[in-house]
């Protein structure tokens, strides 16, 4: 069997060969030394006949299949990341015994599986893995991505969708000159750590580096994910082993040097939908606020105003017209103070300081958390807030651009109630209508003066009212209160983090990657050893993406269907054909079956770029369903074993525990706990969503964290508290092949923490609920719950009296402890 070697050898076959698959360029092909035995049309035996071929050769053959319910919970796991149902396994074993034969309740069983929106947040981890999503920034702040998670979204609805791969690529690159549908897919451009403007030095140099670092973050992930090849290791010099020059990594720069890591506002239909409903929220809010201001005094009317609170303060006063309004903060309680919002009301009940020209008086900058720009972006907490650069005092000032008749000003220190330090005790509010003098509109003189020890005050008075006054203007607080959470809610999937698009920078080649060192200039152009693709100065930046993705998802692109359908095998049989997923070049491994790889890559593109199709063929093979690690030792076995210990050739199926997600996600479906709501804002693993260091682990368990692990809001860096330890990777770079390591930390996290023991116990309650009360069916339903098997003799004799002593949680502790509950059969 001849070795075929990687990128040199794969653009050399692949024209020469690209007659036999009936393609015209440079893409997949079936080599003439293909398998002679081979179906047709394709089908699972074709996958077969590769792999015997090769087995014959070394003097070995595939073992014998393993038994349907190993299958059943293989390929169940495999596909959706969670384990069958008792009921799916007796539906199962019932259609086998049935009329129609093996081969069709098999391959129902697979369309099933594909069917369910499980499939989706299950394939989407690895995809995940390989471009480094998370929900923060990284480097040494780590700040939040609020609006990163439609990322993640868009990817799990486009595999449950089937969306062809080739139009997954091009959305990914080029998505917002696309349906609007796709607008979230350009959030892979960006997913990898960035420095924030406070981190980068206000010098010149410092701020090409760093454009030039976030720039080079895109070209490696586009190389290593679509193309398997290390493109970024060409940025300060031809590349040491593949045929990738300098100058053809600054052309692919500059296919992306329009990309700005960013958020932009979201146009999916879900977005437009939810932009009306906030509109019509606000109008709802503003029409309850004119009733409030009723019940709220006047400032300086006489009336003794509600006492200052951290979360928000209403100053409302005699309609004035105004084209500059200053707040001015006189004392604090604590620190520099800081706001988290600073709103003003026009008369139609517009808030016309949003985005209007600001300035301060000076400021204390934390990147991405405490800036200017914050105090009035219409997003409140303390995270996007403007902290003032001097104890105890500072003013901000609000210019219009065109004069205003304003009647109130609304501000907090932190609407979200986390932080009460820094907070505005005595304060002024001056407007100024265009050039002309400033005037004192409202203060704090009139306030019950601030006590720390004092609660939150009202958000109105009901001084003097009578006690149908009150009962209104409760009545309408209460109101209030449910569509202000429901605007917030819809405001949090209006923005997504997905880059933002400009004229495209001039990009040079530069001397030892140094951009102070720049010599000629470099136009689009992909590199010279994989095509012809190059474009002009003149083109714009959605262009230049275009091309780029057209020139990627190609048919006669001879490495992205290949690396592809590697990815999809490697999420199968734990490794890939080529062992080195995202990396094609010289460096990586040799396929251990070149002719299946190349066959499998013109299927794929046949199929119409079918992720699903590829998951069929290979999961209902022959090879897919022999015996794994369970199979009986013979000395056939141990032959095998010794000419071929890391089964490349696939002797047997190679079983392997499975990730971090799957035993996550697999407790809590077994215990009934598993909330499968789907898409939105990922839930707290930790106790705050970004930052330094010092994360405590969130350890009360509500609905809300125990969705699927995909839905967790993913910090770089900062692996979970138990399941981070099974090699969960931290986003900090990419991870196309998870090492799996056994470590004592691994059994101490999932035997003695919170998470284990609470869902053994809720597991435990399942069962009595489902059993009754005798004991030997209790462990029945716990075995069949959990391993998808009824308990032999010996199993129910030893677990009895553990139960009886200890009681059920024990033992449901010890299955989610077991290797058949961690590994796939």
């Amino acid at each position: 069997m001849r070795s075929i070697g990687l990128i040199s050898i794969l653009l050399v076959t692949a024209q020469a060969l690209a007659a036999a698959a009936g393609f015209a360029g440079d893409g997949p092909s079936i080599p003439p030394a293909a398998v002679s035995n081979q179906t047709a049309p394709p089908s699972p035996a074709s996958i077969d006949a590769f792999v015997d071929a090769r087995l014959t050769a070394a003097g070995l053959r595939r073992s014998p299949p393993a038994d349907a319910a190993d299958w059943l919970r293989r390929v169940t796991l495999d596909l959706t990341g969670l384990p069958p149902t008792p009921e799916e396994a007796a539906a199962f074993q019932s259609a086998l015994s049935g009329r129609s034969g093996k081969t069709d309740a098999y391959a129902a069983v697979v369309d099933r599986l594909l069917r369910s929106p499980r499939y989706g947040e299950r394939w989407a981890q690895h995809w995940l893995d390989v471009v480094r999503y998370a929900d923060t920034h990284g480097f040494e702040v780590n700040t939040e991505r609020p609006n990163a998670w439609p990322y993640r979204d868009y990817v799990i609805r486009a595999l449950n969708d089937d969306l062809p791969y080739d139009e997954f690529i091009r959305q990914q690159i080029a998505g917002d000159a696309l349906d609007a549908a796709a607008d979230a897919a350009t959030g892979f451009l960006v997913t990898a750590s960035v420095l924030l403007p406070g981190q980068i030095g206000k010098d010149d140099p410092s701020k090409r580096l760093a454009r030039q670092d976030s720039i080079d973050e895109i070209v490696t992930n586009i190389g290593q994910t679509f193309l398997g090849l290390s493109i970024g290791c060409a940025r300060c010099h031809d590349h040491k082993f593949d045929p990738i020059s300098a100058k053809d990594y600054y052309g692919m720069q500059a296919f992306v040097s329009g990309v700005e890591y960013g958020e932009r506002e979201l146009r999916t239909p879900e977005a437009s939908a939810a932009r009306g409903r906030v509109a019509g929220l606000k109008s709802e809010i503003n029409t309850i606020d004119k009733r409030l201001e009723s019940f709220v005094p006047l400032a300086n009317s006489g009336a003794k105003r509600p006492m200052i609170n951290a979360r928000e303060n209403r100053d409302r006063f005699q309609p004035v017209k105004a084209g500059r309004v200053r707040f001015t903060i006189r004392s604090t309680n604590s620190l520099e103070p800081c706001i988290d919002e600073l709103e003003i009301y026009n008369l139609a009940g517009e808030n016309v300081a949003l985005r209007a020209e600001i300035s301060v008086s000076g400021e204390r900058v934390t990147a991405d958390r405490h800036e200017q720009r914050f105090v009035n972006d219409g997003n409140y907490g303390n995270s996007r807030s403007w902290m003032s650069g001097e104890v105890g005092k500072g003013w901000v000032e609000i210019e219009f651009a065109q004069g205003q008749e304003i009647d109130r000003v609304v501000w907090g220190r932190d609407r979200q109630g986390k932080f009460k330090d820094r907070l505005a005790t005595s304060y002024s509010i001056e407007v100024a209508d265009g050039a002309g003098p400033w005037k004192l509109v409202a203060d704090s003189s009139d306030r019950v003066p601030y006590a720390a020890d004092d609660k939150t005050g009202p958000e109105f008075s009901v001084q003097g009212l009578t006690k149908t006054e009150a009962a209104e203007a409760k009545r309408l607080s209460d109101r209030r209160k449910p569509l202000e959470a429901e605007m917030k809610r819809l405001g949090a999937s209006l923005l997504v983090f997905a880059g933002t698009f400009r004229a495209p920078d001039e990009i040079h080649l530069l001397n030892r990657g140094d951009p102070e060192q720049r010599k000629e200039e470099i136009t689009p152009a992909v590199p010279a050893a994989l095509g012809k693709l190059s474009l002009p100065k003149s083109a714009t930046d959605q262009q230049r993406r275009t091309a780029l993705a057209g020139w990627i998802a190609s048919p006669r692109n001879p490495l992205t269907a290949r690396v592809m359908v590697n990815r999809i095998w490697q999420g199968h049989f734990g490794t890939g054909i080529v062992a080195t997923p995202s990396d094609f070049g010289r460096m990586g491994m040799k396929p251990s079956h070149p002719e299946l790889l190349d066959w499998l890559a013109a299927e794929f593109i046949r199929s119409g770029w079918s992720v699903k199709h590829m998951h069929r063929l290979i999961v209902l093979s022959g090879t897919y369903r022999q015996s794994g690690l369970g199979m009986s030792r013979s000395d056939a076995a141990d032959a095998a074993a010794a000419l071929d210990a890391d089964d490349r050739l696939l002797w047997r199926f190679p079983g392997r525990r499975m990730e971090a997600e799957v035993i996550h996600d697999s407790i809590l479906a077994v215990s009934g706990a598993l909330n499968l709501q789907m898409f939105g804002r990922g839930y707290d693993l930790f106790d705050k969503r970004g930052g330094l260091s010092g994360f405590k682990p969130v350890e009360a368990f509500t609905p809300a964290n125990q969705r699927r692990m995909i839905y967790a809001h993913k910090v770089r860096r900062e692996p979970e508290a138990v399941f981070g330890a099974f090699d969960c990777p931290d986003a900090g770079q990419s991870t196309a092949l998870r090492r799996a390591s056994t470590t004592p930390v691994q059994a101490l996290n999932l035997f003695n923490s919170r998470f284990t023991l609470d869902h053994a116990e809720i597991f435990a309650t399942r069962v009595k609920k489902e059993a009754g009360d005798d004991r030997d069916s209790q462990i029945q339903r716990t075995f069949q719950l959990a391993l998808n098997r009824n308990p032999t003799a010996g199993e129910l004799h030893d677990a009895a009296p553990v139960v009886a002593e200890h009681g059920l949680g024990v033992l449901c502790r010890a299955i989610f402890n077991s290797n058949e509950f961690l590994f796939l059969p």
